[in-house]
């Protein structure tokens, strides 16, 4: 039987370029944008597909990348992976999906098995970070990307972001918008993201320029929509005998903002003019929501655009220097924290 299927030798002679340059066009690397398009109409026009099995065994590589996260459902996460997705694709790279857990020794052991070769690399945004998991991580048979915490101090390449200062950035926007009773409302605080906002609060109330009347703080079982909502009923049925209910709800992430949101809706008062709400990642689920969230972003694509370029960087020379990554918080201030007539709407 003789094979119709497409080789590369015809998509060459179709493109009229060749065979080097339509590899590396093919793989997105050394080829400019037009010879990339070109070579790709070619291939298209043909049917021809790489033999990806014959490629990993030539060069001794998967072409797959892992992105590791606790929780695949959270929209921040999506965001990362399209973003990581657009910068690795390009380069032949195609990025496997994994579910670490809660847990740091979930996480290890996936680190772990790195070592069967499924994967060139791996850009992982642990919920936990402990000595145990640094350790694997130095140890680990190919190159892996953290983000979340800051690893200058340890030798891993990683990408990081501000969430303190974000928090505090929330803070003091409800405080300049007249909120005086301000709640928070924070995930596990065993957790990176957890540490770090219930710093970035505390920093921010305790400032001498913030005269906050009542603060009070709640911590959720995890950073979902049903742990928010959980927890924001219990801080807003903490009021002191004869006291105002709380004007402001900090969240530390948009998930317990929206669960908060409903919980502030259950007792019959509205957002924003009785209670104002903040929460953080600006997620793309934040900004459809209603009313549309004000949150902190933190530049989920940069970041993982971010982690993605130093992945290719160390896919290259996994023996260069660790590298570090910083990107900035800001906040977008919406509808959830200011009136129709604050924001001038007739």
């Amino acid at each position: 039987m003789t094979s119709t299927r497409a080789t590369l030798i015809q998509v060459a002679e179709r493109a009229g370029v060749s065979l080097a340059s339509t590899s590396r066009a093919l793989h997105g690397v050394g080829a400019s944008k037009a010879m990339v398009e070109r070579v790709r109409a070619a291939a298209e026009e043909l049917g021809y597909s790489a033999d990806a099995i014959g490629r990993s065994l030539r060069m001794k590589k998967t072409f797959q990348v892992a992105f590791a996260v606790a929780d695949i459902g959270n929209p921040v996460y999506v965001e990362m992976m399209r973003a990581i997705h657009e910068v690795l694709a390009p380069h032949g790279y195609r990025v496997v999906v994994m579910s670490t857990g809660d847990t740091s020794d979930s996480t290890i052991e996936l680190v772990r098995s790195l070592g069967s070769g499924f994967v060139d690399g791996m850009i992982v945004s642990p919920l936990r970070t402990d000595d145990g998991l640094i350790a694997e991580i130095q140890q680990a048979p190919v190159p892996v990307v953290v983000i979340g915490r800051a690893m200058d101090d340890r030798g891993i390449s990683s990408v990081s972001t501000d969430s303190a200062g974000g928090i505090g950035e929330a803070v003091r926007h409800l405080h300049t918008i007249g909120r005086r009773r301000i709640g928070f409302l924070n995930g596990p605080v065993d957790t990176t993201p957890g540490a770090s906002r219930q710093r970035g609060f505390d920093a921010a109330v305790n400032a001498g320029d913030l005269a906050a009347v009542r603060i009070e703080r709640e911590t959720a079982e995890d950073f979902t929509v049903g742990a928010g909502l959980e927890a924001a009923r219990r801080i807003l049925a903490r009021v002191p005998e004869g006291a105002p209910q709380l004007d402001a709800l900090v969240a530390a992430n948009d998930l317990l903002a929206i669960g908060a949101i409903r919980a502030v809706r259950e007792l019959g008062l509205s957002v924003p003019e009785d209670i104002a709400v903040t929460g953080m990642d600006d997620t793309e689920l934040g900004r459809v929501f209603q009313p549309s969230l004000t949150s902190v972003s933190l530049g989920a694509s940069e970041r993982g655009r971010a982690a993605a370029r130093l992945m290719l960087q160390l896919a290259d020379d996994p023996d260069q220097p660790a590298q570090q990554v910083s990107v900035g918080a800001e906040l977008v201030v919406r509808e959830s924290t200011t009136t129709a007539t604050e924001r001038g709407e007739r």
